[in-house]
């Protein structure tokens, strides 16, 4: 693809500009902190003020930085350290006081406190390489792989890395070069359908009408996913090129980021993004003096999952209600006020200046040939390492949750994975060696999605985890399908009775049975893949079932309706008072012999005490379904 030669001198200048001013940063030691939402909920604003605070009180000269999520969830707050004479370190779970301590060490008395650091990282042109942190051996991060290096707020580190190049070869290029190009690449829509992009490209290119629209899909809603707010907070411009480079390609000169409400950092975040963008040139009207104009503005809904599901979410933007419409027609032949529109997810956008800066070639060279590129997913539930990893297509999810999560937290036993967001399937612990692709995952009877992913152990009931995805897939559905409308909501009645100890031995087989129906008489994607935990955790977990049907028994002991917890006198240290002291409704008390006693009326079975009992003594059980015996063990401390 040839480039506009002023178009690409304007970019030269920007880019050796952005070089300087970035290169700047490192005439000090540079101090980068993860700040980012899950950043934030771990401390990460306390840590600036508190390095602010210390730096001050030195009299220290340091550069302190903002920066995105770097995918290590489990070690939030993180901090990396550029210091002279030393390379650069990630420090993990730096808590409070901890980051003070760093810094007075390091850059007064040059100890760089290795003792907290997550690791030490070499240097990549001013940038660590995410392979020298733990679990990077088994990644390959593309979309993120600048987030958490770079300072999202300011479009200079984004120009300083190679940021809008790709935009640049793709402004005076035929845009048939550029679809063919995405089509080429085999690149699957990341949103959850997997839909081949630059043949939704080329059907809008080619449809009659003007103007045509672009739509960024960014109505992330499923539980335990925050694969898309990470994007928006750490690397915005990622997108905004992907963005531009489709509307040149198309034919469009207008955009929308449908964006959730509920992530104001992202919303924030991107309005900074695009207000630079328009600074430089790089977005607005006759951008980089080549004559193509296109502009973004940002939509934010609501936060109805059902959104999420394009023509849901073309109906909220047109100011109607959330409600899917039948397909044909596309929004590629007629979408947004029923002109041609491709909506793609931010995932899907974010990897298009790569594929045009790298060729078509170079992302069919990872993955597989059918599920080109990499996968990105949010580890979530019970895995030790959770966070954001970006791997190869074809990684086996045993490779996922064992060598890039580093196992079942605590010890426990892998059970099962939950994965394709809450429609998604539950997969047991036979199908680990199911590679992670489009094809295989629903082969296995669960689905890629967006990329969520819940990893389940031994305490977790099976029936329970499938009552609490129908539970939010039924609250969500638009109740435009009887079938999803009542259907779900019958679905779900059945399980709250089975795991109450109400259920029948018919219910398994009438679960099936109207699962089967809503999936056949469901208009949207909601409705047709609703059913799925359920289906897979009967399919996988059938025991299960029957146990608390036939048994009135949940042995994984999670549903509290099947449990009971009682003190055993022969082990109950007299002097103790831990599980007294962190009961919350008081049900527990002493007797005379200064035995504890639960009574069980109050109990609200919320496992406090349990946990405060010393490991010495384990003195309380919990049991399913609540056992005579224990009760009257129980009853004869009672004087």
């Amino acid at each position: 693809m040839a480039s506009n030669n002023q178009a690409a001198a304007v970019y030269a200048t920007l880019k050796e500009e952005a070089e300087q001013n970035r290169g700047k940063l490192f005439e000090k030691p540079l101090i980068l902190i993860g700040a980012a939402t899950c950043g934030r909920a771990a401390g990460a604003l306390k840590l600036v003020e508190e390095i602010n605070n210390e730096l001050s009180r030195l009299q220290l000269e340091a550069n302190v930085v903002e920066v995105g999520c770097m995918g290590h969830c489990y070690a939030e707050p993180i901090m990396v350290i550029y210091n002279e004479g030393f390379p650069p370190i990630a420090y993990g779970n730096v808590n409070e006081g901890v980051g003070a301590r760093i810094v007075r060490d390091y850059l007064t008395d040059g100890d760089p406190g290795y003792e907290f650091a997550l690791v030490a990282l070499e240097p990549n042109d001013f940038f660590p390489t995410y392979s020298d942190f733990p679990r990077g051996i088994h990644e390959n991060k593309i979309v993120l792989d600048q987030c958490g290096f770079i300072d999202p707020q300011n479009i200079e580190h984004y120009i300083a890395t190679g940021g809008y190049s790709a935009l640049v070869k793709v402004l005076e290029a035929d845009p048939g070069e550029i679809i063919k190009t995405v089509k080429a690449s085999g690149l699957r829509g990341r949103g959850g359908a997997g839909f081949p992009t630059g043949l939704k490209w080329e059907t809008c290119s080619n449809a009659g009408g003007t103007p045509k629209y672009l739509i960024c899909n960014a109505d992330e809603g499923d539980p335990g996913a925050f694969m898309d707010r990470t994007i928006l907070e750490s690397t915005p411009h990622s997108l905004l090129e992907g963005m531009i480079i489709a509307g040149r390609a198309v034919g469009s000169e207008k955009g929308y980021i449908y964006i959730r409400a509920e992530y104001p950092l992202a919303v924030e975040r991107v309005n900074q993004a695009v207000q630079q963008a328009h600074e430089k040139g790089l977005l607005g009207e006759n951008i980089l003096g080549t004559g193509f104009s296109f502009n973004i503005e940002i939509f934010q809904g609501s936060g109805a999952f059902v959104c999420g599901e394009e023509t849901a979410l073309i109906a909220s933007m047109e100011g109607r209600a959330g409600i899917p419409t039948h397909k044909p027609p596309f929004p590629a032949d007629a979408g947004l006020w029923g002109k041609p529109t491709v909506i793609n997810n931010v995932k899907s956008f974010s990897y298009v200046p790569h594929i045009i800066n790298n060729g078509a070639d170079w992302f069919k060279s990872i993955g597989t040939e059918k599920n080109p590129g990499t996968a990105i997913f949010a580890l979530a539930g019970k895995i030790e390492n959770t966070g954001l990893v970006e791997v190869p297509m074809s990684t086996t999810l045993n490779e996922l949750i064992f060598e890039v999560g580093s196992g079942i937290a605590g010890g426990k036993q892998f059970k099962a994975v939950q994965i394709g967001g809450p429609s998604g399937g539950c997969l047991p612990e036979s199908a680990l060696e199911t590679p992670i692709d489009f094809d295989s995952l629903t082969e296995a009877g669960a689905m890629m999605g967006s990329g969520g992913m819940v990893v389940l152990d031994e305490d977790d009931c099976m029936v329970e985890i499938a009552r609490y995805f129908l539970d939010f897939t039924q609250k969500e559905s638009c109740g435009k399908c009887t079938f999803c409308r009542l259907g779900t909501k019958h679905m779900l009645d059945i399980l709250e009775r089975i795991t109450k100890g109400h259920g029948k031995p018919e219910d398994i087989e009438l679960l099936m049975e109207m699962a089967a129906r809503v999936k056949e008489g469901s208009l949207c994607n909601l409705g047709k893949t609703a059913p799925n935990p359920v289906l897979s955790t009967i399919k996988h977990f059938r025991d299960e079932y029957e146990a608390h049907i036939n048994e009135g028994r949940c042995p994984s002991l999670m549903c509290k309706d099947l449990i009971a917890y009682y003190i055993l006198p022969d082990k109950c240290e007299r002097s103790c008072d831990a599980c007294l002291g962190s009961c919350p409704v008081e049900a527990i008390f002493s007797n005379e012999d200064r035995i504890k006693v639960i009574d069980q009326e109050k109990c609200v079975k919320c496992d406090s005490c349990k946990v405060a009992c010393p490991p010495q003594y384990e003195a309380i059980v919990k049991l399913s379904p609540p056992s005579e015996v224990a009760a009257r063990e129980q009853g004869e401390g009672v004087k």
